[in-house]
Formats: structure tokens, sequence, C-alpha cells
């Protein structure tokens, strides 16, 4: 079966800042093969150091606050086993120990915070892929809600190719699909040139009541990059082979 399909990364993200401030560097060139994780750029982080840096302070002096109340309540529990003391004031202790503890958590919560918004002013990779033009330069301040964020990335290889087949042909596609992998090829456009070589990946699962077609999509290797997002090919479904039958030129064949 042959059909036309349009040329679908697989994944593709905008990558963008998620906190506000000044682009310091970036760190990568447009159309650069990034891996998931690379550094893209970096953001001036000064301001978020500092809150990082104000919490942790917080969270030492309220350690320290908490390991005094502990020392408290051991001596105040001993005198009140002695009868030296009194119980209602062991008791008073142990809550502002709770109390303190509990206000440690909250110490925790908040440096986890900060250390999360002083990551976000490391920009890195999200996937695997190829960087698009990026839309922001170094020296102007980002922000996260930037509707073009500062590049897009776009997943390469392996890569999906999304075409229709008419309903008619649904019954033996599927069938086909059952017995094993369908072999799918893109063609150039002369419609006999191989591009690459690759199998379909999933058969939607309605036909599309305005058109009588259903959509499917055919994953391709693409280690060569010879398909692009959003490209037009030719797809060929190799769906049986049929053995020692006659076959005759195209050529020899008159209609009449």
């Amino acid at each position: 079966l042959d059909a036309v399909g349009t040329v679908q990364s697989l994944n593709s993200v905008v990558v963008r800042a998620q906190v506000e401030g000044r682009l310091n560097e970036i760190l990568f060139r447009d159309g650069q093969d990034v891996k998931k994780g690379d550094v893209l750029a970096r953001i001036d982080s000064r301001s978020l150091q500092a809150q990082y840096d104000q919490v942790l302070a917080k969270k030492a002096q309220d350690a320290a606050q908490l390991a005094n109340a502990r020392l408290d309540l051991e001596r105040y529990e001993r005198l009140a086993q002695s009868n030296f003391g009194s119980r209602q004031q062991a008791d008073t202790q142990r809550a502002t120990v709770a109390q303190l503890e509990a206000l440690q958590q909250v110490n925790q919560a908040l440096v986890d915070s900060a250390k999360v918004m002083l990551d976000y002013a490391t920009i890195v990779a999200p996937i695997d892929g190829r960087t698009g033009l990026r839309n922001v330069d170094a020296g102007n301040v980002i922000r996260a809600s930037d509707p073009n964020g500062l590049v897009t990335i776009t997943q390469m290889n392996p890569i999906g190719v999304l075409f229709s087949l008419p309903q008619q042909n649904l019954r033996v596609v599927n069938a086909a699909k059952a017995r094993g992998p369908i072999i799918t090829q893109a063609l150039d456009s002369d419609n006999r040139t191989p591009i690459e070589k690759g199998e379909v990946e999933v058969i939607d699962n309605l036909v599309d009541a305005a058109t009588g077609t259903i959509r499917i999509r055919a994953i391709f290797p693409n280690d060569a990059q010879k398909i692009w997002p959003g490209q037009f090919v030719n797809v060929r479904l190799e769906l049986d082979v049929e053995r020692n039958v006659l076959t005759v030129p195209s050529a020899a064949v008159q209609r009449g």
C-alpha cells in the first residue's frame, strides 16, 4: 500500500526559563545536537543564592535552639523523676521541643524549595535532540511567561511519519500487524528511491468519519537524519509477500 505522510518528531520541547533573571551565558549553538541534561544556558543566580543562604542559616539557627531545648528537657525530666522539679515544667519543655522539631521540618522544606529555584538558574536540555534557532540572546532578561521560550529542541531519531489510508484497507493492515511488524519504507519524491526503512508503530483507534480514512504512524530509526520534521514523504507498506507467482512487466500489459 502507498500513501503520503508527514514527518513528525516523537518529542519536541520548548525550553523555557522557570525563574526570572538576566541571561548570563548561552552554552549551545543553533542546530546543535544535545543530550538530556546538557547545560544550555545560565541565568544570573545571585539573588537566588542569597535566598538559599538565608533559609539555610535560619535552619541552622533553629537547629541550635532545638539542641538546647532537648538538653533542657533531659534536665527537667531528671529533676521531675527525683521530685526536685515539677512535672508540668518537663511537659512544657517537651512541647517546646516538639514545636522546634516541627519548625525544623518547615525549614527543611524552605531549604529544598530555595535549592530548586537556585537549580532553575541553570537551564538544561530536557530531552535528546537538536536545537533550533534560539529566540533570546545573552544579556536579555528572560521570564517563565515568555511565549517563545529560549529554544525548541526536537528529537530527530527515532522519528515518526503520520499518514492515512482508506478505511477499506483497515482489515488487511490489522491482519498484517497481527502476523508481525509491518515493514514500511519512506520513499523519495520519485516514489521509487528508498530514503529510510522502519515499521508501523500504531494504528489509530477510530476511523475519521469525514474522510473515511484511518491514521497510522510508522517509526524510522533516522540515524543518518535523512528525513526531517514537517517534511512530506511517500510511504510504502509491505503487508505480505506472494511467493511462486507469475509476473509480467507492466509495459507488456494492454487494456481493452
